[in-house]
Parts: structure tokens; sequence; C-alpha cells
């Protein structure tokens, strides 16, 4: 039974403005002041946004009592430092998340996650090589495979960076590689869109969801999504009979590939004409993902500047608009600890 309201979004925070409200705990990391005072460091965050947050007084019994995970009370006050909004926490006191909603704290897709689930398996079947449709059926009919693939993020941070992200941002994919097989026939649409549909598959392993924020498994952080995608794929293949190894190494340089280039994260750089298809159709949706985010969080309508996006080294222009969901990309001004494969689509 729910009993502690929410009285605003983080979104909705303005500088100087005096805070008593409810946030999550995204991240909470203690740090020394240059006289030896403790002092924690915090991601609070809310299902319109993030925020950071310093606590000065009482660190050391606080980071015990507020871990990563959770609800808390926070009194304090909004100050912009650089430029970039934070909060100046005075109390932190954690709140039982059976006296909350906890979907006014957890980002999520707005699109319809039954009916992204079904328009996938449409396009699965209308693969018309046989080996590649199988081993797509294998991998989509698992039903807990499906269940993660509804609730995973495609990303830690930057872009699809909430539930049903990597659901939403697949099928995007998916859809763009269909689109442009019309324009350019030579492409062997069967394995493009095979490629679409699996590219990300990794991170269903790569993340760890048994409890919100998500983070990496061990996994995750020592193999990478593209690794843990190809054995996953391989596994299946050995179950269908005659499976052409060609056709799994294509599929596989595909996967290896599609962060487009060494520095990013790729094993292998593109190849063939689908792989480069697949790395642009990837690098658009995420960027475009993200410039939508960052257009719902700035003030008004109309074109304005983002503060500067240190993944993008520039400025943004961005048209104003209210966000379609409760997701934003996270202050670009910080390193955050995101790992540097969750950073490759935006060349750092």
């Amino acid at each position: 039974m729910t009993t502690a309201t929410k009285n605003i979004q983080i979104k909705e925070i303005a500088d100087g403005q005096a805070i008593h409200d409810l946030f999550l705990v995204r991240e909470i990391n203690r740090g020394e002041t240059k006289a030896g005072k403790p002092y924690l460091s915090l991601v609070l965050m809310d299902a319109s946004g993030e925020i950071s947050g310093r606590v000065w007084e009482n660190a050391e019994q606080l980071m015990g009592e507020c871990p990563s995970g959770a609800i808390v009370a926070v009194a304090g006050q909004a100050q912009a430092y650089k430029g970039i909004l934070q909060l100046r926490i005075d109390s932190l006191t954690r709140v039982a998340e059976s006296e909350v909603d906890l979907a006014l704290f957890v980002p999520s897709t707005k699109g319809n996650v039954s009916q992204m689930a079904k328009e996938l398996v449409k396009l699965v079947g209308s693969v018309e090589n046989p080996f590649l449709k199988e081993l797509l059926l294998t991998l989509f009919g698992e039903r807990k495979l499906m269940a993660d693939m509804k609730k995973a993020p495609a990303a830690k941070a930057m872009h699809h960076a909430y539930v049903g992200g990597l659901l939403e941002h697949t099928l995007a994919v998916a859809r763009l590689a269909e689109s442009i097989c019309t324009l350019y026939p030579t492409l062997d649409r069967s394995l493009l869109i095979t490629g679409a549909l699996l590219h990300d598959i990794g991170k269903l392993k790569e993340f760890s969801f048994d409890s919100f924020p998500f983070e990496y498994s061990d996994r995750g952080r020592l193999v990478g999504h593209m690794v843990l995608g190809i054995e996953m794929i391989q596994e299946k293949i050995k179950g269908i009979s005659g499976f052409p190894e060609e056709l799994g190494d294509r599929l596989k340089h595909l996967i290896l590939s599609h962060h487009g280039r060494h520095e990013f994260g790729s094993p292998s750089l593109p190849m063939m004409q689908e792989a480069f298809a697949l790395n642009f159709l990837d690098d658009l949706d995420a960027k475009i993902n993200y410039l939508d985010r960052l257009a719902g969080q700035v003030k008004g309508e109309g074109y304005q500047w983002t503060e500067f996006q240190r993944n993008l080294e520039r400025f943004l222009f961005v048209k104003g608009h209210q966000a379609d969901d409760g997701s934003s990309p996270r202050d670009q001004g910080q390193d955050n600890g995101v790992d540097p494969r969750q950073r490759t689509l935006f060349g750092l």
C-alpha cells in the first residue's frame, strides 16, 4: 500500500529551489574533501530524469543506510554549478519501497511493449532464409528471453537507457533495415533483418535484471555484449541441422562489426554491404533517440542550445518539446562510471 507521495519531477527542478521530495538512489559514492572530511556524491533519479547531489554531513552513517536502489526522502536545495544543476542535500532518509509507487522512479518506454513484441515476431516471420528464420524463432521463442527483452534497457546510459529500451531500439533498427532494403535491392534482406534483430541480443546477459537500477553482470563487464551475443547465437546454430557455416560467419560479422570501428568497441570492421548498413542504422537510431530525450528536457518550445555534451564533443541545437517519456540522457558533464563499451556510438 503506497502512502508516501512525490511532489515534483527532476525535470521541473529550478536553480535555487528548495527540495523536499522522494527520489531513487541510482549511484552513491564516498569522497573526501581536501581537509579529509568524508562526503557523499549521489546520482538521484525519478521517471523524468536524473540529478547529481552532494551530502556534506553524516556521510559515513548515510552511506550504509541509503544504498544504490533505495528510495529516499531528500531535503535540500537546487544549485547550478558550472552550468549544471545539482542538489545540496541537507538530509536523506530511506523510505520503504512498499510505501511508494516505483513507477514514479523508473523511466520506461512509452511504446506499447506487447504491440512492439508482436511486431518483432512479425518481422521474424518475414525472414525468407529458412536457416535464419529458424534461428530467430528458436531464440525469441524462449519465454525468459522475451520477458527480459521487454524490460531490458539498450544501454546503462546514453540512448534508450530505460525499461523496454532494448526492445524499442531493436525494433526501430529492424524497421529501418526493412525500409532500406526496398531502396537498395542488392542487400540481403534476410541477413540484414536478422542482424538488426540480434545485434544487441547479448545485452540480455550484459546486464543483471535482479533489481533496479540495472547494473552490468560480471560477464557483461568482462566480455561485453557483442561476444556474449555471438555465444548465444552459436549455441542455437549448433542445434539447427544443416545450418551453413558461411551464413553463420556472415551473421556473426554483422554482430561483431556493428559499432563500426575498433576504437568504438567493434572487434571487426564492416566489410559487407549489410554490415555497413547495420552500423549506420544502429548509430542513427541511437543518436536520434538521444537528441529527442535532450529536446524533451529543455525549457519551453522552439530551438534551443543544450549544455555541452561531452560524449559528442559539442553543444546541440534541439527543438524543445514535452518529453514523450520520463527518461533523459544522463548529465554528460560527468563520466558517471559508464563502461566505455556503452559510449561507443557516441565517439568516445
